[in-house]
Parts: structure tokens; C-alpha cells; sequence
């Protein structure tokens, strides 16, 4: 076809040709050319849309071109569109390349006015049919087109169905029809000052012109913002001959599911209703009949259905969304289409397509995707049983958890000494409130967002977090948090939906997910006493599990601190520990310790301190290698803001200032208060942290070094087989990569030699600023691997405070479309991934086995793991719970590019 041709009848397309035609006319046109029964019809296309949006009309050759797609469709029905005997009817649907169901426009019985009304009594041999017809185009064609409020029509139905005393449309008569339609024509001319259109092609132009306007609707942009499709596709648009359902008793209009969409069960699923239009259905005005009833109601439809959704199946090789109509005992398909379909039912359906041979393992794996493995992994509220709604903020952290509201992680953790589940509810949290954090089964803030810390280290733990809740007056010392006109006490339970972002009062029944039970013990336990299904869908998500670990090139490790962490990624598939934040180790009573090392100005009182904390990062160190025994283990050396790791300045000052006051000077406070000053920052995430406090602070990064050498040194003597990997944070030159590089050689070669042990620890950096990706050939001189630390190399390239900016504007970038989505949460492949890139390839160039990973929370993003594939990364890195929709993604990312495992 030319290239501006604009128009295309049903017979010249196939499924194909989305981008052009749209998913509806491009299925349109594929039923047509297997000979199924499809109402004669054309589609105007997306480039025509673009053009219109382009420029603010429609393109010089789209009239013409329509005129003559018209007059073929006329010739081929043999009759006219909105002729004064039996007139040719056609609807005006939008269908773009990707489904949006409900949010563009549609426009049925275009051609009806005050004489092809007539005509069509007399062809149909129905008055009231006609009428209804009538008044349903106009009710349409004014909200749509005309842009009328809808309740003015729908007003206007529900008074004359009140005179009538009835409560359904079908029950008014012709007479009451034909006033309706009078009132409706009254109201058009009210609202927008003109009279309803009676020619039929004036009609068609402008149902046309409003389906490509409503491509940029608000609910269409939020549509297209939430589910990540571009705006710039444009919608096509399809004019088909009009099939009534509402012609009596023998016609009706259904949507058909080859298969359950809800729990991927084998077998038809259909809604069908009799005497109605296709928005009937939908609309939901009257309770639907089922496919036995259709078997019973029109036998001979029944059967022709079922052959035409098997062989749709067949062809489409997938669950397959039908819309139909039957006009007096003639089927008519109306559109087709993949159907959407639950998270439980895709791996469970692509399991059963894989079985009856209609797509291979490969495919099934590509049917699935890891955001739908991370939805059947959280438990969920049962809600059939009553709630209250406190409030609704920012799901966070997915899952569903229960528990008493308490505000410190002092308490925390000792209600959960003693059983109790809790909640621990902040107005936002910081590294102090690890231990609580651990200890509660959910989090709730009032400020943050999803890159808060609460969020990032509840995603970390798999643990349940609601946040940003602003509604929420949360008053730590008086330990009460308001909302609304309800004062919540300390001990008070609470529920929260880190899926939803919901916060009820009260206990919520919480169902446990079958599915991390599977992960995490087996299939033999997650099925034991579990229903059918249960059993189906677990089973399912093995078995395209372990084709995905066959397949995949990417390695998946896990980001652990803790022995305990280590142990759970293993069970859920880790291969290895990609980032252990040893920050995390210093908290509690050590803090004070660390406090002593980075604050003393006499080396023996630094001294003491690191002595003292030597065999506690010892044994910290130890017990994560025997977690993680025979697997790598990469430990990040020391990166915390500064102010992290010093008493709190305001709260210090306050304290001085009062003892002043009362004239008891405290002098250890004021010379504390003295080195607090010294070391204060004004930007603590750009100061002096990482690899800079490991040159600054004498001794603090050789104390680390050490400890896991020494155990390292454990494990080899207790039999074990530890490999553990060192990890410089911040680097930006690779002179401090040469610095704490050559220290590190140093103590390792000593203990070597004092032991008799040969050690071989590699030392590698993190790639987390933009100077480290743009002079990664030389720091590859010195680093044996790459990290790339992305949560931070997302912040410097921005220039954004993570802390602070999606809270402030992000909420408006996402609307304005800066943003489809946040670049903390999936990678900006054009900015970070572009560093991301050149320092692959320029790492690689000077280090040819240069081992490359990501230890950011963009490892366990699905649409960002196939961004590493594709660059060369060896493994990506990831929090415990995320492992398995890594392997699964990992799988699905060599199948896209046709690589897979060589093992």
C-alpha cells in the first residue's frame, strides 16, 4: 500500500499490522481473512490519528479515501448509509495499538436520523427497535461527540421509566421511545446550541474527528502513564456495519474467554444477554446468562461459537477476549483479542498451551512475567469481610500485614519479644529504626515515598510498607497518630495493603501466598492439603521457573547483610550475595564504638575502638560466609552519610545550650559538640562518606579488610569454601581505587602468610558516579569487577536528593510526562543506562575478564534486567524476595535476544 493511504477495508489487513491498524481493526481484519463471520467494515488509521494531533485536521486525502471505503462497503451490503429505506448503520470504534479498555470513544447506529429512523422500522419490521436504536445514538453521539454531561441523557431514562413505572429500558414502548428521543434531541440543542445532526455523513466525519480526540483525554494519558504506553501512537479507528442484538428474543450480544481469565482454568467463559447492545454487557444493567443457557436459548449459535473460539484459540495459540453479537439466530463476531488475564491464570494457562502442543517452553516463559510472579508472592487481604478505611497513600513495599501500632523500634522490638506481631508507624524512618524495622511486621510513614528508606529497605526485607500517608498526624511522644476525626493508641491494631497503599482500622484476615511457601520449602510443601488449584498454579510457576534458570545468561545474586538474609536468598534461588552493607553492622551498641573511630582525634582511642569491634565484624563476616558457603559473597566496605554515624546536631546543641543555661557545662558534651561542627555537612550524600572516609579515617576501612580476611581464613579451616569479594563505594578517580587497593593487598598478604593459608579476595569498586562511568578504563587498571550501584548513579545524574525529590515534584513530572515511571524504580536507560553502557564496554576494553554486575533495586526490576542482559552485565543483584522475578526475567531477557545459558 502506499504510503498515504489512510484506509484500509477489512479484507486488506491482518494481525500484523497493530501499529497501523490498531489491535482491534488489525483482529478485525485477521477474522476476516480466515472466513469468519465479520460484519463488512474498514479502519482508518494511527498515522491518520498522528496527523490530525500533529496539526489539528485530519489529513488533505482522509475524506476522499473514506468516501470511496464507504461506497465499496455500501456496494458490498447493498444498501446506503442512513438511506429513508432499510438504511446501511455502522459504529465508530477506536482501537489502539495496545488495549485501553473504556478509556477512548465509541459511536453506534451512526446514520439514524429523523427518516432512516423510518426505514429501519420498516426493514426490521420493529418500531421499537428503531426508536431505541434512535435514542441510543443520540444519547451516544452527544457525550461523546458533543460533548454533553451524560447524566443529562441518563436523567431524561430514568423520569420516563418513572412515568412508566418500570426499571428497565426494555420495558419502555415505542411511544415512550419516541418521546425520549424528542428530549434527547431538546437537550443536544440546549448544551451545544445547535441541532443533532440528520446527515448521516456529517455524523460519520465527526464521530471520526472524536474518536481520534479523545486519544489525548485525561483518562487516557493516565492510562497510558500507568500501564507505560507511549503517547505518541495514536488510535485508529473502525467503521463497521452495524449487527443489532436488540432485535427480540432471538438476537442478543455476549463476550466470550476461550478460558477462565481469572483462574486459567480449561473450558469457555461467556456473558451473554438477550435482546441487548454490546454496552448492555458491559454497563452491567441486567444479571447475564451463562454458555449453557446461550445452548439452550439458540442451540445452532451455541455450537458455531464454540468452533469459532477454538479456532481462534488455535490461530491466536493463546487465551483469546471475544466480543459477538447474534442478529435473529446469526452469529457475527465483533472483535477479538489476547485476552487480559490474571497474574495465577497466565502461568497457569502458558503451562496448559505448553502441554496440548500449541507454543513451545520458550513461549510459554515469554507469556509470563516477573511483575506477575512478585503479585502471586505477597499475601493478600481477604476482602470479603467488612473494613474501615483509614487512609490510602503510596504502596511501597508489597503484601498485607497485621499488627499493633507502636511508634519507637525500642518497642518494636521488645513487643515482638514477647509475640506480639506490630506495626511500626513513623512519620518517616532512618538506619536508627533498622532493628524495629525488623521486628515489625509492616512499616507506615507519614512522609516518603517510594525511594524513602523506609521503602527501600522494607522492599530489601520482602517486608510489608505503606508510605507518604500525609492525612496521618503521627505523634511519636505522645504515642497517638490522628486521621480525620479518629485518634489511633499505641497498641491499637492496624491493618496495611502495601499493594494497594490502603490502611484499615482493625484486624483484616490475611490469606498467606502458596507460592513463596513453594519458593522457599518446595513444591511437596507448598501442595500438601492445598486445593486444586492451589496445586495447578504452583506447579506452574515451578515448572517456567526452572526452564527460566535453564535458559538465562544473567547470574542472580541477592543483596544480604545478615546471615540470616543470606539463608533465605539462597532458599529462594540466590546465587551469591551482590552487595552486603556492613553500615547495617554498626548500629546499636556498636554505634558508640564507630562514633569513637571517626570522631577521636588521639589514635590510641581509635585504636581501642577498632580493636574492639575486630572480632565482631569477624564474626559478622564469618557467619555470612558459611550462609552463603561455595558462592560469591561481594562486601561493600563502609558507606554511610557521615551524619549517620554522629550523635544527632540539633538534638546536641539543644542539650548544650540547656546545660549552659543552667550553668552545669558538661565538657565531654561540649568537645563532642566541637567535633559534631567540624565534621557537619551541608549535603551528607555528597560528602564525605565511602571510599573518602576510608582515606580520611585511619584505620576504618583496614578493620574491615582484616575481619573478612580473618574469616575467610575461618571457613577454610572449618572446611569450608568462602569467596569473598571486596567492594570500594563512591569511587570517582581511580587514584583512591589505588589507595585502599594496595592496603587491602597488603593485610590480605599478611594474613595469608601469618596462617599458611593462600587467600585470593578480589577487589572491585561500585560504580555509582558519573566520573567513575566515564573513566571506567582506567579505574578497570585496578578494579577486578564492576558493581554498579544505580540507586546512586541514578541520584548523581539527576542531580536528585532521593529523599526529597519524590515527594516534591515527582508526582507533577509523572503527570506533565517528564516521567512514564520513576527512575528509581526502573532504570533511565537513555541517561543511567547510557553510563551505565559506556562503562561496560570501556571496562571491558582495558580488563577483557572484567566480571560486571548491579547491585541497585533496578536488579530486581523486571523491564530493567533485560536492559543488563542486553549490555553484557554477568549477574544482577537484588533484595532476597525479588530473586525469583530476577531468574524469571533473566530467563525472559535471553529468550528476547536469542541467548542462552551455553552450560
Amino acid at each position: 500500500m502506499p504510503a498515504n493511504d489512510y484506509v484500509y477495508d477489512f479484507s486488506q489487513g491482518s494481525k500484523d499490522m497493530k501499529d497501523l491498524l490498531g489491535g482491534k481493526g488489525a483482529n478485525l481484519a485477521e477474522m476476516t481473512r480466515l472466513g469468519l463471520p465479520v460484519p463488512p467494515g474498514f479502519t482508518i488509521t494511527t498515522e491518520a490519528c498522528r496527523t490530525y494531533l500533529a496539526n489539528g485536521k485530519e489529513p488533505p486525502d482522509l475524506r476522499v479515501q473514506v468516501t470511496k471505503a464507504l461506497r465499496h462497503l455500501e456496494d458490498e451490503v447493498e444498501r446506503r448509509l442512513g438511506d429513508r429505506h432499510d438504511p446501511l448503520l455502522v459504529s465508530v470504534r477506536s482501537g489502539a495499538k495496545f488495549s485501553m479498555p473504556g478509556m477512548m470513544e465509541t459511536v453506534l447506529n451512526i446514520g439514524l436520523n429523523d427518516a432512516s429512523v423510518i426505514g429501519l422500522a420498516e426493514a426490521s419490521g420493529s418500531d421499537r427497535f428503531a426508536w431505541d436504536s434512535y435514542r441510543r445514538l443520540i444519547q451516544m453521539f452527544g457525550k461523546t461527540v458533543l460533548d454533553i454531561d451524560g447524566d443529562r441523557f441518563a436523567e431524561s431514562l430514568d423520569k420516563a421509566k418513572s412515568a412508566k413505572g418500570v426499571t428497565s429500558d426494555v420495558e419502555l414502548d415505542v411511544t415512550d421511545l419516541m418521546a425520549l428521543v424528542q428530549r434527547f434531541k431538546d437537550i443536544v440543542r440546549e448544551e451545544s446550541g445547535r441541532d443533532f445532526p440528520q446527515h448521516p455523513r456529517e455524523q460519520l466525519d465527526l464521530a471520526i474527528r472524536a474518536v481520534f480526540d479523545s486519544w489525548n483525554t485525561d483518562r487516557a494519558r493516565i492510562y497510558r502513564r500507568r500501564e507505560r504506553i507511549p503517547h505518541d501512537l495514536g488510535t485508529a479507528v473502525n467503521i463497521c456495519t452495524m449487527v443489532f442484538g436488540n432485535l427480540g428474543e432471538t438476537s442478543g450480544t455476549g463476550v466470550a474467554f476461550t478460558r477462565d481469565p481469572s483462574t486459567g482454568a480449561p473450558g469457555a467463559y461467556v456473558d451473554y444477554l438477550v435482546n441487548a447492545q454490546g454496552e448492555d454487557v458491559v454497563a452491567g444493567i441486567r444479571n447475564t446468562l451463562s454458555l449453557d443457557d446461550l445452548a439452550g436459548i439458540d442451540p445452532a449459535a451455541h455450537t458455531e461459537l464454540m468452533q469459532v473460539m477454538r479456532r481462534l484459540e488455535t490461530h491466536y495459540r493463546d487465551l483469546c477476549d471475544i466480543e459477538f453479537t447474534i442478529e435473529r439466530g446469526k452469529l457475527w463476531m465483533l472483535q477479538t483479542r489476547v485476552g487480559k488475564r490474571t497474574a495465577a491464570a497466565a502461568f497457569r494457562i502458558a503451562t496448559q498451551l505448553v502441554d496440548e502442543h500449541l507454543i513451545t517452553e520458550d513461549e510459554a516463559l515469554e507469556r509470563v512475567t516477573g511483575s506477575q510472579l512478585a503479585q502471586l508472592m505477597f499475601p493478600q487481604f481477604d476482602t470479603g469481610t467488612p473494613r474501615t478505611l483509614l487512609t490510602k497513600a503510596m504502596a511501597a513495599s508489597p503484601g498485607a500485614a497485621v499488627g499493633k501500632v507502636v511508634f519507637d523500634s525500642a518497642t518494636a522490638v521488645a513487643w515482638a519479644d514477647r509475640g506480639e506481631d506490630v506495626i511500626l508507624v513513623r512519620r518517616e524512618t532512618n538506619p536508627d529504626d533498622l532493628e524495629g524495622m525488623i521486628a515489625a511486621v509492616g512499616i507506615l510513614t507519614s512522609r516518603g515515598g517510594k525511594t524513602s528508606h523506609a521503602a527501600v529497605v522494607a522492599r530489601g526485607m520482602g517486608k510489608t510498607c505503606v508510605c507518604g500517608a500525609e492525612e496521618l498526624d503521627v505523634d511519636v511522644a505522645a504515642k497517638l497518630v490522628r486521621v480525620d476525626d479518629q485518634t489511633i493508641l499505641e497498641g491499637d491494631v492496624i491493618s496495611i495493603d502495601g499493594s494497594t497503599g490502603e490502611v484499615f482500622l482493625g484486624e483484616m484476615p490475611v490469606k498467606p501466598s502458596p507460592v513463596v511457601t513453594y519458593l522457599e520449602h518446595g513444591v511437596e510443601n507448598a501442595v500438601a492439603d492445598a486445593d486444586e488449584e492451589t496445586q495447578l498454579l504452583v506447579k506452574a510457576v515451578d515448572r517456567l521457573l526452572a526452564h527460566a534458570d535453564a535458559v538465562r545468561r544473567l547470574r542472580v545474586r541477592a543483596n544480604a547483610d545478615t546471615a540470616e538474609d543470606a539463608a533465605r536468598a539462597r532458599h529462594l534461588g540466590a546465587e551469591g550475595i551482590g552487595l552486603t552493607r556492613t553500615e547495617h553492622m554498626f548500629l546499636g551498641d556498636r554505634r558508640v564504638l564507630i562514633e569513637r573511630v571517626i570522631l577521636s582525634e588521639s589514635g590510641d582511642e581509635r585504636d581501642d575502638a577498632l580493636a574492639a569491634l575486630l572480632p565482631l565484624q569477624t564474626h559478622d563476616f564469618t557467619e555470612l560466609l558459611e550462609a552463603m558457603d561455595g558462592l560469591p559473597v561481594t562486601i561493600r566496605l563502609l558507606d554511610p552519610p557521615l551524619h549517620e554515624f554522629l550523635p544527632n546536631y540539633t538534638e546536641l546543641s539543644v542539650r548544650v545550650a540547656v546545660a549552659h543555661e543552667q550553668g552545669n557545662p558538661d565538657a565531654m558534651e561540649l568537645a563532642l559538640l566541637a567535633a559534631v561542627e567540624r565534621l557537619h555537612e551541608s549535603n551528607p550524600m555528597l560528602g564525605l562518606r565511602g571510599v573518602r572516609l576510608g582515606l580520611v579515617v585511619p584505620g576504618l576501612f583496614a578493620l574491615q579488610v582484616r575481619a573478612i580476611a580473618e574469616a575467610a581464613v575461618a571457613r577454610i579451616k572449618a572446611g569450608g569454601d568462602p569467596q569473598v569479594e571486596i567492594m570500594v563505594p563512591l569511587v570517582g578517580s581511580v587514584m583512591e581505587l589505588h589507595l585502599i587497593a594496595d592496603e587491602t593487598d597488603g593485610i590480605v598478604h599478611e594474613i595469608s602468610d601469618r596462617e599458611g593459608i593462600k587467600l585470593h579476595i578480589p577487589v572491585g569498586t561500585m560504580i555509582e558516579l558519573p566520573r567513575a562511568a566515564l573513566t571506567a578504563r582506567r579505574i578497570a587498571d585496578v578494579a577486578e569487577f564492576f558493581s554498579f550501584g544505580t540507586n546512586d548513579l541514578t541520584q548523581t545524574t539527576w542531580g536528585f536528593s532521593r529523599d526529597d525529590v519524590e515527594a516534591a515534584f515527582f508526582a507533577a513530572y509523572l503527570d506533565k510526562g517528564v516521567f512514564t515511571v520513576s527512575p528509581f524504580e526502573s532504570l533511565d536507560v537513555d541517561g543511567v543506562g547510557r553510563l551505565v553502557q559506556i562503562a561496560a564496554e570501556e571496562g571491558r576494553a582495558t580488563r577483557p575478564d572484567l566480571k560486571l554486575g548491579v547491585c541497585g533495586e533496578h536488579g530486581g526490576d523486571p523491564d530493567s534486567v533485560h536492559f543488563f542482559h542486553k549490555v553484557g552485565l554477568d549477574y544482577v543483584s537484588c533484595s532476597p524476595f525479588r530473586v525469583p522475578v530476577a531468574r524469571l526475567e533473566a530467563g525472559r531477557a535471553a529468550l528476547d535476544t536469542g541467548v542462552s545459558d551455553t552450560r
